[in-house]
């Protein structure tokens, strides 16, 4: 199926899978972070293979992300960034090698049972945040790891970042840094000879650029006042989905 995907997956799914596309580019646009953290979960209910998706989603990310900052560079904390790019080397390689040698399913679950933390914290109302070393150790290692292995560690990595960064550099920030990790992925899926899966990359360009304009549209109304309520929205399909992703495999590993 990693080679053919567009060709085995009925018309339904494949536009559900577009519903998903658009869904990523506006939380990415939307809120700053967590386009994959948030369509990945959603995408492997479709194919239990996150190297199915994870081209795609890197490839509309490295655009889009330099679409944001192109003109707002000097928005950038590059002191943190250097900092903090040095603070993820190890457990972001170690994620790597997960992703290529670990099983799909397997790859699968990790993002389910992350999503389902992320979910949780949504639902409760909760803020990822750091207030000690310790915390920002643990955030970093964790953050690093799973955004090695499938993109989806922004929340625990942006609340290591909120305790040190101004907030208005955060966003720009962070999108850099999101830009670096994606090159450095997509380098090791060419050095794998990962597919790339150039066609489901092509098509679902245009969805996600329709889902990146709304979300710059709303931007300001999410990151205002309503942003507590928009996550709590997203947090319960979020623990329903990573809910029904983990018992569908675990059925499956014990069926």
């Amino acid at each position: 199926m990693t080679n053919s995907i567009l060709d085995t997956l009925p018309l339904w799914q494949m536009l559900l899978i577009g519903a998903c596309f658009v869904w990523s580019g506006f939380v990415r646009s939307g809120l700053g972070f967590g386009g994959a953290a948030l369509s990945l979960p959603l995408l492997l209910m479709f194919v239990n293979d996150p190297l199915i998706f994870l081209p795609a989603i890197c490839f509309q990310l490295l655009f889009f992300s330099l679409l944001t900052v192109a003109t707002r560079m000097g928005n950038v904390d590059w002191g943190f960034l250097a900092k903090i790019l040095i603070a993820l080397a190890l457990p972001f390689a170690i994620g790597l090698v997960g992703l290529l040698k670990l099983p799909g399913e397997l790859l699968s679950a990790m993002v389910y049972f992350s999503t389902l933390v992320y979910g949780i914290g949504y639902v409760m109302n909760y803020v990822f945040s750091s207030n000690s070393k310790l915390t920002d150790f643990i955030f970093m290692s964790f953050g690093g790891y799973v955004s090695g292995v499938s993109l989806i560690g922004a929340p625990l990595i942006v609340a290591v970042g909120g305790r040190y960064l101004h907030r208005e550099k955060l966003r720009d920030t962070f999108f850099v840094l999101w830009i670096v990790l994606v090159i450095l992925k997509i380098s090791t899926f060419v050095a794998a000879d990962v597919n790339l899966q150039w066609r489901l990359a092509l098509l679902t360009f245009p969805l996600a650029a329709l889902g990146h304009y709304l979300g710059l549209k709303v931007h300001q109304r999410i990151a205002g006042g309503n942003k507590a309520q928009f996550e709590r929205i997203i947090g319960i399909g979020l623990v329903a989905v990573s809910l029904l992703g983990l018992f569908s495999l675990l059925a499956k590993w014990t069926g």
